[in-house]
């Protein structure tokens, strides 16, 4: 079971967070108790027969809200998993579905397996017999309930969920939309894989264009020259480094992993440790840096943001005292227990939440599933016309002044936008939009001093306004 140290279930630890929001607003109890109660649970068993010997398996696909359908989140396959995480994970997706304005309900999923143990044949047979569980059991539906990758899956899982519902319902017309985070090939849409971490990077830039909460973090500037520790390199913590670094010019002074950490504070080159972990299974060995032996001690280095980025619980009361970062990023899915939460407060160090942080992935997933229900990839109507727009503005602006248009300028002035371009552009604009309006409600209620609580006030807000508007 997911446990921080103080004996809190994950579960209990997000519980806790909301019901300090909830203290700081005026909400009838019944309300409040029906948006953090989660709706229903499946928890399936069911028997493969892999390399001549029939082994049993054991999956949940919690629903925590059906406020809006389909409920989203993704599925992990861990043996971390069990029904006390699924339903915390489900219940976050659900406030940060709300917090990003995607109008999906909360869900998670998990299957209790080491997928390192397994072949692709063997992973495979594995994954289509739980999505017929899932399906025959409804928690597979492009209109109800639409998993994504999560921990220990990813583009190839996915495929082959969406290929196993079209052929147990091959009269849905849109039986693609049954899960996101497909091949782009196969349904999917460009940007989604990096789509996460890519999310991270526009929250931190959101964050640093305004001076006041920089400052009072005890930063400044830009995101040019910042130290970062990056903790887990998997698809969230590789695509945050490498768009912080390349295109932000933040530096990367350490990356944690389970089996290490690398410090080198000239910083460590992304590209290169992201391929020595992919090809080592670890950074033992990469040459980039220090190698420290005891991965959690390098979460204590100092820094200017510090980026969890892997699994829950990793910040708890024991070592949150000793956290020496300005300002922490949860890239991850509950990585700051609830007690460890109170201790950085308290020593005044600022956190942006998970629920706010890691949004990027279910804001992409949303654009997936209506290109999937449209049938039709973004931009395939307007990009030439925009393209032609271009042209027509770049003539006007040469018969004008008489002056040719610099080559730069008219690249960009004729180039009609693609699909990745409109899925950047929708995540960018989602995430500084939610940004925004969490900025605006900590200045107008001075009692909300925290970003989460001023995330999940948010959140509850419009889950209040939605059961109440259908009359509940």
């Amino acid at each position: 079971m997911a446990e921080v140290t103080s004996g809190l279930t994950f579960r209990q630890s997000v519980d806790h967070m909301v019901d300090r929001a909830l203290t700081l607003m005026d909400l009838d109890p019944g309300i409040a108790n029906a948006i953090k109660c989660c709706t229903s649970v499946l928890q399936v068993s069911f028997p493969v027969e892999i390399r001549g010997k029939v082994e049993l398996f054991t999956g949940w696909r919690a629903v925590h809200s059906i406020h809006r359908l389909p409920a989203k989140g993704g599925l992990r396959y861990s043996e971390s998993v069990d029904q006390q995480e699924v339903e915390a994970l489900a219940a976050l997706m659900t406030y940060k579905c709300a917090i990003v304005d995607v109008p999906f309900g909360g869900s998670k999923g998990g299957l209790y397996i080491n997928p390192d143990n397994y072949s692709r044949d063997e992973l495979k047979r594995i994954t289509r017999r739980f999505a017929r569980e899932l399906a025959a059991a409804g928690f597979l539906n492009p209109a109800t309930n639409v998993p994504a990758p999560d921990m220990g899956t990813g583009q190839r899982e996915m495929a082959w969920i969406a290929d196993t519902y079209k052929h147990l319902y091959p009269e849905d017309v849109n039986a693609l939309a049954c899960v996101t985070g497909k091949p782009v090939a196969h349904g999917g849409v460009n940007g989604r894989t990096e789509a996460t971490g890519r999310g991270v990077q526009y929250a931190l830039q959101e964050f640093f264009r305004h001076k006041e909460e920089l400052n009072a973090c005890g930063l400044d500037g830009d995101l040019e020259g910042k130290n970062i520790i990056i903790q887990g390199l998997g698809n969230v913590g590789y695509h945050a480094a490498k768009f912080l670094t390349e295109e932000d010019g933040a530096k990367i002074i350490a990356i944690v992993e389970h089996d290490g950490a690398v410090y080198n504070p000239d910083g460590v080159h992304v590209e290169e440790a992201y391929y020595h972990r992919c090809s080592h299974g670890g950074l033992k060995g990469f040459a980039g840096g220090e190698f420290i032996e005891d991965s959690a001690s390098a979460l204590e280095l100092e820094c200017d943001i510090l980026i969890p980025a892997a699994i829950e619980g990793v910040i708890t009361e024991s070592n949150a005292p000793n956290i020496r970062a300005k300002l922490i990023a949860e890239a991850a899915n509950g990585p700051i227990t609830f007690e460890a939460d109170r201790i950085l407060r308290n020593r005044g160090i600022t956190i942006l939440p998970d629920a706010y942080v890691n949004a990027g992935g279910v804001v992409v997933s949303y654009f997936e599933w209506i290109r999937n229900l449209s049938h039709m990839r973004f931009g395939r109507i307007e990009r030439r016309l925009d393209e032609a727009r271009g042209r027509h503005v770049i003539k006007a602006l040469e018969e004008t002044t008489g002056r040719k248009v610099p080559e730069w300028i008219s690249d960009n002035l004729s180039r009609g936008a693609d699909e990745l371009d409109l899925v950047r552009s929708g995540l960018d604009d989602s995430m500084r939009q939610a940004m925004q309006e969490i900025i605006d409600i900590r200045s107008r209620k001075p009692e909300i001093e925290d970003f989460r609580t001023a995330a999940y006030v948010i959140a509850l807000q419009k889950l209040a306004r939605s059961y109440l508007d259908i009359g509940v």
